[in-house]
């Protein structure tokens, strides 16, 4: 019993028509290969010149061209979609909620999950600070899929900077999750030195599948970020991986793999605070 998941690298412009027209064709390109689930990074639909550019784009929740363009596009190609992330009206007017969305292949939207950790990082003229723009969420939030056989897969979210907070992780494995979701738009510096380490942890704590699309390659705003799309066995072995640019990473979640390595190494049993 497998899940096949892809795993889709863009490199997101400041207009939105242009990063869902390569949204498009990636999605397309991940049926065509046989995916069932395809997971789009943070991001996904604009990385504008400035921060504030996403408060002119946000959308109520339920209501919108990005969430229309998610709809439809699961409807039309029968598949799974997790919209990385998209700016989704907040309490704050200053501020947007930076939000996962995810839609079955009928169309419907099944779960949300507002990203809960803001990123800050201060290294020279590198300077960055999600929380003048963006509220935080504050719940966890899991899904189920099924496999090609009707095997539901529990699935948790998490997104970009939550890597670095492992108790969220353990709270999707207390519920079940057996894939873990981290859309992601890591900069070339703390990508370069954490990306590949933190996202192999949380597998291997976990013992769960990780998938982690990503933002990769110089972006019109003058940022870089490091890509490094990957999709990662509960064992902490690299299934695929897509290093820079626009590109889809495809991979087999098996059912029986997941067994055995959790029958193997009980460590999730094992815990005791």
């Amino acid at each position: 019993m497998s899940l096949t998941v892809a795993a889709l690298q863009m490199v997101s412009a400041p207009e939105p028509a242009r990063n869902l027209a390569s949204a498009a064709a990636l999605l397309q390109q991940a049926a065509d290969q046989g995916a069932m689930l395809a997971v789009l990074p943070e991001y996904f639909a604009v990385l504008g010149h400035r921060d504030t550019d996403k408060l002119a784009l946000r959308e109520p929740f339920g209501a919108g061209p990005m969430q229309d363009f998610l709809a439809s596009t699961a409807q039309r190609l029968g598949l799974w979609i997790v919209g990385g992330t998209l700016p989704l009206v907040a309490d704050s007017p200053a501020h947007v909620r930076n939000s996962t969305l995810v839609f079955a292949p009928d169309g419907r939207c099944v779960a949300r999950y507002d990203k809960i950790h803001l990123f800050r990082f201060e290294r020279g003229a590198e300077r960055f600070d999600e929380g003048r723009t963006i509220e935080p969420g504050q719940t966890p939030v899991q899904f189920d899929v099924p496999d090609a056989n009707g095997r539901p897969w529990r699935v948790g979210l998490s997104v970009c900077y939550d890597l670095r907070f492992p108790e969220l992780y353990r709270a999707h494995a207390q519920a079940g999750a057996e894939l873990l979701l981290v859309p992601s738009a890591f900069t070339h510096t703390t990508g370069q030195a954490h990306w590949d380490v933190l996202l192999r942890a949380r597998a291997i704590e976990n013992l769960a599948y990780v998938a982690a699309p990503a933002q990769g390659g110089l972006h019109d705003n003058g940022r870089r970020t490091w890509g490094h799309t990957q999709i990662i066995d509960p064992w902490g072995s690299v299934l695929g991986c897509q290093p820079e640019g626009e590109g889809v990473v495809l991979a087999a979640l098996d059912a029986q793999h997941l067994r055995e390595v959790r029958s193997q190494l009980p460590a999730l049993d094992h815990r005791v605070l």
